[in-house]
């Protein structure tokens, strides 16, 4: 009985780490769904621990897995002993655990088929006017962050072009200055918590 709470605990503490591991990528996508793009970086701080919670995951659901296949201890007569255990307890749940545990360390990866692409095509009067601009961001850590730059840059007018890189902590933004500035596209940004530092204007 012991054992089996221990086994459950762990499993609990899977679960946890697994989605502790994920929450910096899965908060922009409910965010965004949610229409509430503040929130969006919430918990971007968890990011650079990611690796820690990913292999904590991985050490406890492996631990439990070699606990519930081990040889079961023999009684006197030398037979192994079998009970049965219930569901929360039993090979199923930690199979269901183990699976739920997988596709959270892996959302960063899938995380963009729960969102709607936000393209936006500007008609343009006069080439003179379109401006390019890339935009440093500090905040984002997926491409849950990208998309919900690009989903509050796109409410702008004059907007024709936005590609967010998670990667290179940036935006490059295309526009037509006639219709936006620098700056709204700026507070559009900064809007979602995702901080810009000194935007670039390239001629």
């Amino acid at each position: 009985m012991k054992e089996q709470n221990a086994s459950k605990g762990l499993i609990g503490a899977g679960i946890l780490t697994a989605f502790a591991a994920s929450l910096c990528c899965i908060t922009p996508i409910l965010a965004l769904i949610a229409g509430s793009s503040g929130m969006a970086s919430t918990f971007s701080w968890l990011e650079p621990a990611r690796p820690y919670l990913i292999a904590t995951t991985l050490l406890v659901i492996g631990f439990v897995w070699y606990q519930k296949l081990k040889p079961k201890p023999s009684d006197k007569c030398g037979c192994e002993t079998h009970e049965k255990p219930n569901f929360l307890h039993s090979k199923t749940f930690l199979g269901i655990t183990t699976i739920f545990a997988a596709l959270m360390i892996a959302f960063p990866y899938y995380s963009t088929m729960f969102l709607s692409k936000n393209e936006k095509k500007s008609i343009i009067a006069d080439n003179a006017n379109i401006q390019s601009v890339e935009f440093p961001i500090s905040g984002m850590t997926c491409s849950g962050c990208e998309e919900i730059i690009k989903h509050e840059v796109n409410k702008l007018n004059g907007i024709i072009k936005v590609e967010a890189s998670y990667k290179n902590s940036n935006a490059q933004i295309q526009f037509d200055n006639t219709k936006t500035t620098v700056q709204e596209i700026e507070q559009a940004i900064n809007s979602t918590a995702y901080k810009v530092t000194i935007p670039e204007i390239k001629k």
